[in-house]
């Protein structure tokens, strides 16, 4: 039996969380900044949005080395209703809202590489019909703003700006993406973009 890559377990993981929390409802983690993907040491807050009552909600995670643990413990800080953290790559990992009770909420991979290079893409799910901006970014001063941007291991897009739009996303944009850069600062780890639903129209 082949070992499953950090990746694949993450998705793995991530995907049954998702299903095992289809109509239990009741609360929603909320990333901010909203993106999946963080340079050492940059900050990021966690959230549990509830409907009604938040006590007993906690912000958990399981790591690559498949540490369990929730806010508060180990690592980050609570503030308010919010789990504040400072990055490092051991970080990186699937984070959820959990109730004493057990219900939980969707779930968000948070990847922290050692690399000088992140893709900068929404961690939460886009609505069908959304724009949606992609950046490549680069720790430090890049020589060369151009990326290459990829999707489920193909080139989708040559960017001499360093960022791609999808003007109306679609169930069919929904994949994996990273971007490289031709200089030397390298690639992306891949992150997976969701997209659901319908987006509601103002009358």
């Amino acid at each position: 039996m082949r070992e499953l890559t950090p990746l694949c377990w993450q998705l793995l993981l991530l995907s049954t969380l998702v299903y095992c929390s289809l109509g239990q409802g009741g609360a929603s983690l909320s990333v901010s900044p909203d993106r999946s993907q963080f340079f050492e040491y940059e900050s990021v807050s966690l959230s549990c949005e509830v409907q009604g009552n938040s006590a007993g909600w906690r912000v958990v995670r399981n790591t690559e080395r498949g540490n369990l643990s929730e806010c508060n413990t180990d690592w980050g800080k609570l503030k308010g209703s919010s789990c504040i953290m400072s990055l490092i790559p051991s970080d990186s990992g699937v984070y959820w809202c959990e109730s004493g009770s057990g219900k939980h909420s969707n779930a968000v991979n948070i990847t922290v590489p050692a690399g000088a290079v992140i893709l900068e893409s929404p961690a939460l799910p886009v609505t069908k019909g959304d724009s949606v901006t992609l950046r490549c970014r680069y720790q430090g001063t890049p020589s060369d703003l151009t990326a290459d941007f990829y999707k489920d291991g193909s080139l989708i897009r040559n960017a001499t700006t360093g960022e791609m739009t999808i003007p109306a996303v679609s169930k069919s944009d929904e994949g994996l993406y990273k971007c490289t850069n031709s200089s030397s600062e390298g690639e992306s780890p891949e992150s997976w973009m969701t997209v659901t639903g319908d987006r509601v129209e103002e009358e």
